[in-house]
């Protein structure tokens, strides 16, 4: 676990990144927005700028993994991506394997009678990959 506050969980694609926003005390996540990524480069400007407005203590990077949990090309992008934020920013980084996050993600659009457009689908997909991150939590400090 980290220091309790606020932790921002991103799920990380090539053309945008999902955003979510989440709290230590209450163990929960909402989804927040979606940074578009241009040429393969965040739009760190954008980051930086939610980065300053929730002030989180740590963020949560979905860690892309193959179904056998192999690593694939997303992966090392997504890891150098973390890399970059705790880099940037002084953040301590944390990953989630976020397997099937972005169809789950999806159905829950679907099943709520929205459409699940993409920008939607990603910020659902990084609550979902934030939400893992705080259950997995609690599973550990109930142990």
């Amino acid at each position: 676990m980290t220091a309790p506050g606020v932790l921002l969980g991103f799920d990380y694609g090539t053309k945008r990144i999902g955003v979510a926003v989440g709290q230590t005390l209450t163990g929960t996540a909402s989804a927040l927005s979606v940074i578009d990524v241009h040429n393969g480069r965040p739009d760190w400007d954008a980051i930086g700028r939610l980065l300053a407005e929730w002030k989180p203590v740590a963020v949560v990077v979905g860690r892309p993994c193959s179904m056998d949990g192999s690593e694939h090309e997303l992966t090392k992008a997504a890891r150098r991506f973390g890399n970059q934020l705790a880099g940037r920013y002084n953040l301590t980084i944390h990953t989630v394997d976020e397997r099937l996050t972005s169809f789950e993600a999806e159905l829950e659009l679907r099943g709520e009678g929205g459409r699940a457009g993409k920008q939607g689908v990603d910020a659902v997909a990084a609550r979902l990959i934030l939400q893992t991150w705080l259950d997995q939590c609690a599973a550990e400090a109930k142990r």
